[in-house]
């Protein structure tokens, strides 16, 4: 009697007590660990959220082929060209310096430009930034950009000469020291 008492208390796939079954006993274990990973998963998202949706995503999405289109054409009627001279691979918390020649369509220097470099951080916001880049002569804008965070950025330069604007956008990969 006390034998089959005594059998009844071990964990066995014999055993009558769903709970002292090792398949029960696994498949639990198993649910319960995939619920506390989703569980701090979740956590961790809402805790570092980079608030990456624009705030304008609407306006911003509607005709997006036609605001291309739009954007390549005036772009090309421009006729602008730049040659730039930017680091490859920058590093964290260094300066690096970035600079680029700007012409108009009759390959004179573009000058008095308002030109804006603006770094964006795809997984945090919080990072973004933006800095003014100066003339040092004649169409030749510079500035030192000292990246915060290791990682992918996209950055634009944004010229505005006289009435027309001008774009570009680049990735760089910020590297640790």
């Amino acid at each position: 009697m006390s034998d089959t008492i005594m059998n009844n208390k071990n964990i066995s796939q014999d055993n009558p007590s769903a709970w002292r079954n090792p398949w029960v006993i696994g498949w639990v274990s198993l649910v319960a660990v995939v619920l506390i990973v989703n569980a701090t998963m979740i956590s961790i998202a809402f805790i570092t959220s980079p608030g990456l949706v624009d705030e304008n995503y609407y306006e911003k999405g509607q005709d997006y082929e036609k605001n291309i289109t739009k954007r390549r054409a005036e772009r090309n009627a421009l006729a602008w060209s730049y040659t730039t001279d930017f680091p490859s691979n920058p590093i964290i918390n260094k300066d690096s310096h970035y600079s680029f020649n700007l012409v108009d369509k009759y390959g004179v220097a573009l000058i008095d430009a308002n030109v804006s470099f603006s770094a964006y951080r795809p997984s945090d916001v919080n990072a973004d930034f933006k800095i003014k880049m100066i003339e040092t002569v004649s169409g030749r804008y510079e500035a030192n950009i000292n990246f915060p965070l290791k990682g992918l950025w996209q950055y634009t330069i944004t010229i505005q000469g006289h009435e027309d604007t001008f774009s570009f956008t680049r990735r760089t990969s910020v590297l640790a020291q």
